[in-house]
């Protein structure tokens, strides 16, 4: 099929896709990773997590990747920020000579009881913050960006009202985000309740303001999701090699969708990523040896079907 759209893959596999893994994966294998997937085609890259390291190990070593990281205009480097403490650490990346993050990544969890198990924070709490924490990104030279973690649906209070998650995406749009990401923390979303949820957001943001969504496999329907917020309109979406994720604050959340399957879906449908399927197999072959297991995506075990011309 000729390519007639485009969309934009973020690839998360660096961060939210190696913070749940029980072991330590090495400075020098997360940079490989990620420049790996820049030679792939992956040009935002969320990178590192400045969160405490005893809540999040795996993360612990954020600044030396940060600081060993390739020096590319053309890619935009992503760290997730919990608090202004984390935003103060993006900063601090990035002062003197070096490169730090581009864009903090701030988040909002739009449940009270996940908020304060993940990040001590209620949701009103979580507003108060990322006010301040947009604020201070974007006096810094930061793209502040915000991501509404569970608005889907919450592990410990179950349905999320839509209403609910409007709300915060209208508050964080008031508070000169950047942008704003959906996010299926747990992966208990369907096509149907994706459409219905970017159209609401959407109407309440207005026009102007990207939206972002970010699916979790934990139910299979991971990948159709992809496909409904494409077909309402959005045009970012994240994902990480080979499916890598979870939360280690989310009982049983499993996966992110894998970068392979999301390119090879968007590419079959006529929809140029910028990516090359046939790298993003070979960084997932190559980190397979380095994880010690085989990763969860199905494109990626398949190989790329005869005639592939994505």
């Amino acid at each position: 099929m000729t390519n007639t759209a485009t969309a934009q893959i973020v690839e998360v596999g660096a961060r939210d896709g190696l913070q749940n893994e029980p072991e330590i994966i090495s400075t020098e294998d997360k940079v490989s990773l990620i420049t790996r997937m820049i030679d792939a085609g992956a040009r935002r890259i969320e990178v590192a997590s400045f969160v405490h390291p005893k809540r999040v190990p795996q993360m612990a070593d954020a600044e030396a990747v940060i600081a060993a990281l390739p020096d590319r205009e053309d890619v935009s480097y992503i760290g997730l920020c919990l608090n202004k403490r984390g935003v103060m650490r993006a900063i601090a990346a990035g002062e003197g000579n070096k490169r730090g993050v581009d864009e903090a990544g701030c988040v909002l969890v739009a449940s009270d009881t996940f908020g304060q198990k993940n990040q001590g924070q209620t949701i009103a709490e979580g507003i108060a913050e990322n006010r301040d924490m947009i604020r201070l990104a974007k006096e810094h030279g930061l793209t502040a960006q915000v991501t509404i973690s569970a608005a889907f649906g919450c592990p410990f209070e179950g349905p999320v009202p839509v209403e609910t998650v409007v709300r915060c995406a209208r508050e964080m749009a008031e508070a000169g985000a950047e942008e704003i990401a959906l996010a299926d923390t747990v992966g208990v979303g369907v096509p149907a309740q994706v459409s219905h949820l970017v159209g609401a957001v959407r109407e309440a943001i207005g026009p102007d303001l990207p939206l972002r969504v970010h699916f979790h496999d934990t139910r299979g329907m991971g990948i159709a999701n992809a496909w409904a917020a494409w077909d309402a309109g959005v045009r970012t979406l994240d994902s990480s090699l080979g499916g890598l994720g979870g939360c280690p604050f989310a009982p049983n959340a499993t996966g992110n969708i894998a970068t392979e399957d999301l390119i090879y879906l968007l590419e079959t449908s006529g929809v140029d990523t910028g990516m090359d399927l046939a790298e993003a197999i070979a960084v997932n072959k190559w980190f397979t040896s380095v994880i010690g297991k085989p990763l969860p995506s199905v494109v990626s075990r398949a190989g790329l079907p005869v005639g592939w011309g994505g």
